[in-house]
């Protein structure tokens, strides 16, 4: 590597669901800026045969794991407790794992699993990192989402879609959520050094709604020939997480590397308040 491509040396980022599609992409491109990259995956061995592909391709041997099924408040804990066993100081939280299902699934916790993992695990993680951000001092949240949001709301009386429930519906709540939840900790972090952003990476081929249905599915398969590879899809998590000239720049929303305006809803600080207070409750966690 040339010294402008070690741009991001020194520095330790986590990348949640980086076994696959945009967060396997982030990994690779961080680790390949010189980012000493710590891997998120729910199989240990997966993660191992990720962290060879990704040191083969880059040449860089600084990459570790951060092993949890983010469907799980306790795996998440456990995760996230030997993670920061090895590390006390983390640079780079990129929240990008995440799914799509076509029938209602339950997680252990009872939770809707969409909810869960789109949403809810953000908060979860970065709740249990957030000292290790903290002490980095200057340290950034870059929270992977969609478009999909400016059709979300969220449904406080039936948050886990128990009396009605769509595809869909479930998916656009969560990736509101997503924006609702980077806007609010931008606020409650505000002096800490600690900045968060969320990003859409427009249309990307991966295999999350692979096999949808209804409208939502015959969109996906009428622009497929015409989305972006994962490899720059993952450009702009990229960007949030290392550009020099974002260094203090919070609580944005960015669509290719571009400033972009999301849904009102999206901004209802009312709601965002709301919606931590349930996810605190929800994620077993206190939080500031």
């Amino acid at each position: 590597m040339s010294r402008s491509e070690k741009s991001m040396q020194g520095k330790v980022c986590v990348v949640t669901g980086a076994t696959s599609g945009l967060g396997k992409a982030t990994a690779t491109q961080l680790a390949a800026l010189g980012a000493t990259v710590v891997i998120g995956c729910r199989d240990r061995a997966k993660g191992e045969a990720v962290k060879k592909e990704i040191a083969s391709q880059t040449g860089n041997t600084s990459l570790d794991l951060f092993v949890a099924d983010l469907s799980s408040r306790k795996s998440i804990r456990q995760g996230a407790a030997d993670l920061l066993s090895r590390y006390s100081k983390l640079d780079v939280l990129v929240n990008q794992a995440g799914l799509y299902v076509n029938e209602r699934k339950v997680t252990e916790d009872g939770l809707e699993m969409m909810f869960a993992v789109n949403h809810l695990a953000y908060f979860s993680v970065t709740h249990h990192l957030l000292p290790a951000l903290k002490a980095a001092g200057k340290a950034r949240v870059v929270n992977g989402s969609g478009g999909a949001e400016a059709a979300g709301n969220i449904h406080f009386d039936d948050l886990q879609g128990e009396k009605k429930w769509s595809a869909f519906r479930a998916l656009a709540q969560s990736k509101l959520g997503n924006f609702l939840f980077t806007y609010e900790l931008a606020r409650r972090l505000e002096g800490t050094g600690v900045t968060t952003n969320v990003m859409h990476p427009g249309g990307v081929k991966t295999d999350l709604g692979k096999g949808a249905g209804g409208p939502f599915g015959v969109m996906l398969r009428l622009m497929r020939p015409f989305m972006d590879t994962p490899e720059v899809g993952a450009r702009t998590l990229v960007y949030l997480a290392s550009a020099p000239e974002l260094e203090g720049v919070t609580g944005g929303y960015y669509v290719k590397n571009k400033p972009a305006k999301s849904s009102a809803r999206s901004h209802d600080k009312e709601l965002a308040a709301r919606l931590w207070k349930v996810s605190a409750e929800l994620a077993g966690v206190s939080t500031p």
